[in-house]
């Protein structure tokens, strides 16, 4: 990943030593990497120490394949004074130049840095201190996000203050300056008044508080990175407002070093750059804060105290003072604090903030509860089962983090642009400048086409166009109940060609219910199913759970209950001799099915099991018993249709179930009869047929297959190493979560390109106009003014893009019935 030629000490952290011979086995893999010169490995501190210029990654790998994989921990750097994607490309090779440092990312929208790290290698204070040296201030993340929100808002007031400084001292410079080429009479009424002279060192005076005290941030940055050699942004700004502003000067003090017909000021210029330029970073900023707007909600959604049951009084607590089985009291309409099983009261809970669906769910006693949902009506108490890091808020809070800090493969082509941006138009503005010295009217000309190239070709449009559509789209994606748990999943998503469900659970609601009844002639249906459920009371069978659920409550007593092994029971219900089973237990006691088994056979073809019901020794009934699709599975699927997707249903299931269900609902690839070992091989194959895919699944089984495919979704309601191995959970368990995840990933990407499109289409199109390319033909050269104002504009439309995720809505509601069109509210 990087070269580390030169010679280095690490110590780290390697997990998986049960003994000395571990211990050897380890430093044997260590020393055995290419440029390690010593490897000892100590089984008492868990440590090894490494002397040589080996890069982490090849010891990581090293110890990942002897079978003792060297800890890692993940550091989270705030940052400050980042303005373009130079600034992040520049930190980020400060950071992955420290020994002992595995991967760093950084994120220009959220002002952070991502650093995986050699555990003990390195600690983040030094990693911080690293950044500070590079130019940029920067300190460790702290439990306390507010630090942050503080920060970020000084630094909004701050610039908004600039702004207005700077803006009042220039607006007389730049009525003075300029009011004489649209006044008639202006210009002269100027000179008589003070002179030119005057009116010269009065925009002298002005313009140089303009630079040194709201405009010094360019130079107090820019100035020592050009002298390290490493100019960013703020050294393309101070390089061409002070060379506006010494020309200047040069003009008005020591005139005659300058050729006659060449003696003109150009304060007005540096003083309309930094104004502009202050302007745009003011609005940037404002936008980068909005587009943290849906982690700001979630964390909003904690409350700050709970009332808990303590030592027989209740009491108010303070949020972090909550422990894990403390019983906390909630009156109706209060948000629950944190995670917990009620064991008193009954209400509805509005869970719309973590599903998605907008209907409250009742909750009883055994029921649980999670932190942040609003309480209906009712009073409840209940125990806390998971506080602070552990809730599910807290939880989806870090997954929507780790994805918004995440680095898009599409962002690799601006990186490798950027990283050698800011040079290459030092190059062109000088170029520009000896071409005009050569070829053009005067000095004049050559300084004002310099200093345009100077300021309008910023990177700061490249550096955020993806990180500022990848922190909005996660966020709002959050908000819809759909959680990228890892940010590349966006990209991924996107490339799919088929989306492969898992049946059970998934597709169907994972339980069996009655879904069909038929009554023989003389015999009513609800009648035949209440013996019939009673029959079944003692039995723990799914299908008597569903028989009597679909009879209701109040059922008769059931007595001189029978199991009849591998065919059904018998027993006396009111008096009556009831028979409950398959067909073969009425072939067995000699039943006629008669017309019933024209019913038994369309039962049968549908993937539905049949249960027999015979009363005194006659057929009396037939019900069908089956997995229930899940409301919306169908129109989920018309949607992904819609989208031009394949869409596949891979299930351990017979092939006549699977294929009754794949004609329900509309799937085109069927794979039944699947072993939960052999899920992979056919998403493999799914893969080799069609192309990426897509795995969507809950089980525990569902975890290798969500883990092969290209991006593997998992039902939030599932288990939870179904949503460790995934990519993307889907909290609510709607598939339509599926719909609404490759919708945001769509518009996410879509977003991104429109937003690379404008950035470097603007610096293709807008740098050699700056130079003066239509100068010859058309007279027309770029004014600095109008490149500083471009260059701020610039920004703020990639910003402006980004926020229009923000109004993104559901691609298909939970539980729908049909698929609406997809929408995207445009801001």
């Amino acid at each position: 990943m990087k070269d580390m030629s030169d010679s280095h000490t690490l110590r780290f952290e390697v997990t998986g030593l049960n003994c000395a011979g571990c211990a050897g086995r380890a430093e044997r893999a260590l020393g055995a990497v290419p440029g390690v010169e010593e490897a000892g490995v100590n089984f008492a501190t868990r440590q090894a120490t490494v002397t040589g210029g080996a890069t982490p990654d090849a010891l990581r790998d090293a110890l990942k394949q002897a079978g003792y994989p060297a800890g890692e921990k993940r550091v989270r750097l705030m940052i400050e004074g980042m303005s373009c994607a130079s600034c992040a490309g520049r930190v980020e090779r400060a950071l992955t130049g420290v020994p002992g440092v595995v991967a760093a990312s950084v994120n220009l929208a959220s002002e952070t840095a991502e650093v995986t790290v050699l555990d003990g290698a390195a600690d983040p204070q030094e990693l911080a201190q690293v950044v500070t040296e590079t130019g940029y201030p920067a300190h460790p993340e702290t439990e306390d996000e507010s630090d942050t929100d503080d920060r970020k808002d000084a630094e909004r007031r701050a610039l908004r203050r600039d702004t207005l400084v700077a803006g009042a001292l220039t607006l007389p410079v730049f009525v003075i300056e300029m009011g004489g080429h649209v006044i008639p009479g202006f210009r002269e009424a100027v000179q008589g008044l003070i002179g030119q002279t005057g009116s010269w060192l009065l925009q002298f005076v002005l313009v140089t508080l303009v630079l040194a005290i709201p405009g010094r941030r360019f130079y107090r940055i820019g100035l020592p990175l050009l002298a390290k050699g490493s100019p960013d942004m703020n050294s393309l700004v101070a390089l061409g407002t002070l060379a506006a502003w010494g020309y200047s000067t040069v003009a008005l003090f020591l005139p005659g070093l300058l050729p006659e017909g060449t003696r003109a000021v150009y304060f007005e210029a540096a003083g309309v750059i930094v104004t502009l330029i202050l302007l745009g970073r003011w609005l940037e900023a404002r936008a980068k804060g909005r587009t943290g707007a849906a982690i700001e909600r979630l964390v909003s959604l904690r409350p700050d105290t709970a009332r808990v049951a303590r030592d027989g009084q209740v009491v108010e607590v303070p949020l972090a003072e909550l422990s894990v089985g403390d019983v906390v009291q909630v009156r109706p309409g209060e948000r629950i604090a944190v995670d917990g099983e009620v064991t008193e009261g009954r209400s509805y809970v509005d869970e719309s903030m973590v599903t998605g669906e907008p209907v409250p769910v009742e909750k009883l006693p055994g029921a649980t509860v999670v932190g942040g949902t609003v309480n209906g009506q009712g009073a409840l108490s209940f125990r806390a089962t998971a506080v602070g890091r552990d809730t599910v808020l807290s939880r989806i809070v870090r997954m929507v983090e780790d994805a918004q800090g995440a680095k898009l493969p599409i962002q690799a082509l601006a990186d490798k642009v950027v990283r050698v941006f800011v040079p290459v138009v030092m190059a062109v503005a000088a170029a520009t400048v000896l071409t005009w010295l050569i070829f053009g009217p005067n000095l004049t000309y050559a300084l004002v086409a310099g200093v345009s190239v100077l300021i309008i070709a910023c990177p700061c449009a490249m550096g955020l166009a993806t990180p500022t559509s990848i922190m909005v789209g996660t966020g709002r994606a959050a908000e819809l109940g759909v959680l990228f748990r890892k940010g590349d999943a966006l990209q991924r998503l996107d490339g799919v060609k088929v989306v492969a469900f898992d049946k059970t659970g998934t597709l169907t609601e994972g339980r069996p219910e009655l879904v069909r009844r038929v009554a023989a002639e003389g015999f009513e249906a609800d009648a035949v199913l209440r013996l019939a459920a009673s029959a079944e009371g003692g039995s723990e069978h799914p299908i008597a759970r569903a028989l009597e659920r679909a009879a209701g409550a109040d059922l008769p007593r059931a007595e001189g209950v029978e199991a009849i092994p591998g065919h059904g029971l018998r027993a006396t219900v009111e008096g009556r001799a009831v028979l409950v089973g398959a067909e073969r237990l009425m072939k067995r006691e000699g039943i006629a099915l008669g017309d019933m088994g024209q019913e038994l056979r369309s039962m049968s073809a549908k993937g539905q099991t049949p249960v027999l019901v015979a009363v005194d020794g006659v057929i009396a009934g037939g019900f069908a018993v089956a997995d229930r699709v899940k409301p919306g599975a169908k129109a989920a699927v018309a949607a992904l249709h819609e989208r031009g997707l394949k869409v596949a249903m891979v299930t351990g299931d017979t092939q006549a179930t699977a294929d009754a269900i794949a004609a329900e609902v509309g799937i085109d690839v069927v794979r039944a009869g699947v072993l939960p070992e052999g899920k992979v091989d056919a998403v493999r194959d799914l893969q080799r047929q069609y192309g990426a895919v897509a795995f969507v699944g809950d089980g525990i089984n569902d975890a290798p297959a969500l883990a092969e495919a290209e991006v593997g979704l998992a039902i939030g309601t599932g288990t939870d190493v179904a949503v460790e191995a995934a990519d993307v959970v889907m909290v609510s368990g709607d598939v339509a979560g599926a719909v609404n995840a490759l919708h945001v990933s769509r518009s996410v990407m879509r977003n991104i390109r429109q937003n690379l499109i404008w950035a470097f289409g603007y610096n293709v199109a807008l740098i050699p106009v700056a130079a003066g390319v239509l100068y010859p033909a058309f007279g027309v050269l770029l004014s600095p003014m109008l490149a500083a104002g471009a260059m701020a504009l610039s920004s703020v439309f990639v910003l402006s893009n980004a926020l229009r995720l923000r109004g993104l809505r559901a691609a298909q509601a939970e539980g729908a019935e049909s698929a609406p069109e997809l929408k995207e509210a445009r801001a």
